[in-house]
């Protein structure tokens, strides 16, 4: 079963052989009407058309989903490599950390290092289980949590921390925050995983050494609009949209450095969503190199002054739309 969903199919056989039926079958039709209209035989002439364009639909409706079959097939091949990659990368380090620290005689501080090297990689891997069961459990999160008003600068931070912990940086040598006082109407754990997710990936596709900007501004028709912008190669136009589909990472995951497995963004997507927000990828507004996540949410407790607003027409379109 591992081999089959390794398997990685391609799209030249199915588009070769639509691309002759449909020809064959225009050609039949062609003839079919060239025959028949000589003898003025109107109905079986009829006939014959809609029975050819039917054929020529059903073979378009099936090569568009083969296509979208052998994309998702070659999006789960990527993910089993992925996360083959990241189970077997930390159990590896904490096999040989073990082995190190019951056959050696080590100092206190050696032995404290690899102590801190176990810890570390404990932490990856409860985070990877931790994402595959949030993926199979997205309806569902947050379900049997209170709706609070929660200030988005302190969730911000915090997420902000958690991520340059996981990266080994500093939080104030990689984030820049400008988030004025807004307060939403959301279930925590949900938005503390929109945000967790897209600062954790903003810092690991960011440069060397990553530099990431946090903005959040109030828009006059009371919603959220928060602005993740990094310094790295950014994202293709062409997959701006792929990539908040599950499984999807660009490139192949055989020649791949950057560790993950292309669950976060889907699952950042299908939460936003379900707070009836939007989200997308578009440049940085300075013009400088990487890109800029934009996240609109709504349910914002309305301020009576001095809050910074912006436009309603300011907000960000669905990467679907």
């Amino acid at each position: 079963m591992a081999g089959f969903f390794r398997k990685r199919s391609t799209f030249h056989f199915p588009i070769t052989l639509s691309a002759s039926l449909m020809t064959l079958n225009v050609t039949l039709m062609i003839c079919w009407i060239v025959v028949l209209a000589r003898g003025s035989s109107w109905t079986a002439l009829a006939l014959g058309v809609v029975l050819f364009t039917l054929i020529l639909v059903g073979m378009s409706l099936w090569l568009v989903l083969t296509l979208k079959e052998i994309a998702l097939n070659n999006r789960q091949a990527n993910f089993v490599d992925s996360v083959t990659h990241e189970l077997k990368s930390p159990i590896a380090a904490l096999q040989l950390s073990l082995e190190t620290v019951r056959m050696r005689q080590l100092t206190n501080e050696q032995r404290n290092q690899f102590y801190d090297t176990m810890e570390r990689e404990l932490h990856r891997l409860d985070q990877l289980i931790n994402q595959l069961l949030e993926v199979g459990r997205l309806d569902a999160i947050g379900e049997n949590e209170i709706v609070e008003e929660i200030e988005l600068e302190p969730l911000l931070r915090e997420c902000a921390a958690a991520a340059c912990t996981h990266h080994k940086s500093r939080l104030s040598e990689v984030f820049t925050l400008r988030v004025p006082p807004i307060r939403i109407r959301a279930r925590r754990i949900v938005l503390r995983m929109i945000f967790a997710n897209l600062l954790d990936n903003a810092v690991k596709y960011g440069g060397e050494p990553s530099r990431v900007d946090v903005t959040a501004l109030l828009s006059a028709g009371g919603r959220a609009h928060v602005r993740v912008s990094n310094n790295g190669s950014g994202v293709p136009y062409e997959d701006r949209n792929k990539v908040f589909q599950i499984f999807y990472r660009g490139g192949s995951e055989l020649q791949r450095r950057t560790k993950g497995t292309g669950l976060g963004l889907y699952i950042v997507s299908t939460l936003v969503k379900k707070l009836k927000g939007r989200i997308n990828v578009v440049d940085r507004d300075d013009g400088q190199s990487g890109c800029t996540f934009a996240v609109d949410l709504p349910g914002v407790v309305l301020p009576t002054e001095g809050q910074l607003m912006l436009p309603a027409e300011g907000s960000p379109s669905s990467p679907n739309s």
